[in-house]
């Protein structure tokens, strides 16, 4: 989910704490509660400090070792006993209980968009992305805004977000049968489909698809439930010659190869410069795949510039290419 989801989500579970009477019966714990709630469903993207480095280390790690196993247990250590500190006559194992259920509920509910994330390492390294809610999904946002606005008005807390919660849970319950929906008369017209990659988008009624098969890529949209292919490309492995061997050695190209289960590519000869480039086809938006990883390789097979991220135009990509940009 988006920030400004994570942090509100954090305040409703905040809420929520006052139906335990250790935390209810103790507004200093209440305090430290909340504080520990609002931060520990944030704390798992602290990793986006990775941005400061470049784009290949931010997608490479952003929601992947943050959001592990070890890591969900470290985050409501750390979070937790650092406000202890502050407050070191309040319940610690309460303050904990609830802090950590906070980092739980940011990777739990992180699996469920189309970015996804590595949450099951150390076990396994792959991306789960069920994709059926947008990483910012305004029903959700708002009906948290609604039970904050409640609560000042002097509703309940915490039978408040308990109403708020159940009803957030229905609409996970229907978000998952949409997509079922979508999937079953995907696999109906293509019997041979390998896997199918949804991506709900801000509009209630409209997704983006991308369909492996056997042979092919299809990238359709879904409005209403009507199912539309607007591009299909054939399924080419990568060519075995000394271009792509190099290419295959950026860190721009390995963080994209990394994070993107459905994509093509091309490779482009210019004058004196070869271009190959890795194109996500989960993202497709008004007919432009924005996310990419570009590499260009000289005729002495040396890399001379690459990058990987959400372009939206060639003119933006040229720029993150100039040879010589530190953060190429």
């Amino acid at each position: 989910m988006d920030t400004g989801t994570h942090i509100v989500m954090g305040i409703a579970l905040g809420g929520l704490a006052t139906l335990d009477p250790v935390v209810h019966s103790d507004p200093a714990l209440f305090n430290a509660v909340l504080v520990g709630t609002v931060i520990g469903s944030h704390a798992p993207d602290f990793d986006t400090v990775f941005k400061l480095k470049n784009n290949a280390t931010y997608i490479r790690h952003h929601r992947g070792a943050s959001h592990s196993i070890p890591a969900i247990i470290l985050w409501g250590l750390l979070v937790s006993g650092m406000i202890y500190m502050f407050v070191p006559h309040v319940n610690y194992l309460h303050l904990w209980l609830w802090t950590f259920l906070a980092v739980i509920i940011h990777v739990f509910v992180d699996l469920f968009n189309a970015y996804g994330t590595q949450a099951f390492r150390p076990f396994s390294n792959k991306w789960i992305a069920k994709g059926f809610i947008n990483t910012f999904d305004p029903y959700i946002f708002f009906l948290n805004i609604a039970g904050i606005a409640a609560w000042a008005l002097g509703a309940h807390p915490g039978y408040t977000w308990l109403t708020i919660y159940t009803v957030i849970i229905l609409y996970y319950i229907k978000r998952y049968m949409d997509k079922r929906e979508i999937v079953k008369k995907i696999k109906d017209y293509y019997p041979d489909t390998i896997e199918i990659a949804t991506s709900p988008t801000i509009k209630q009624n409209f997704w983006r698809v991308a369909i492996t098969t056997e042979d092919k890529f299809y990238v359709g949209t879904v409005e209403n439930r009507h199912i539309e292919i607007v591009d299909e490309f054939w399924k080419v492995p990568l060519p075995d010659n000394s271009i792509m061997e190099v290419a295959k050695t950026d860190k721009n190209i390995q963080a994209f190869l990394n994070f993107s289960p459905v994509y093509r590519w091309e490779i482009n000869h210019f004058d004196s410069v070869t271009e190959v480039r890795f194109i996500d086809l989960r993202y497709r938006s008004k007919s432009y795949y924005p996310f990419v990883a570009v590499v260009q390789i000289n005729e002495n097979m040396e890399i001379i510039s690459s990058y990987t991220g959400w372009i939206f135009s060639e003119h933006k990509l040229k720029s993150k290419l100039y040879v010589g940009d530190p953060t190429t």
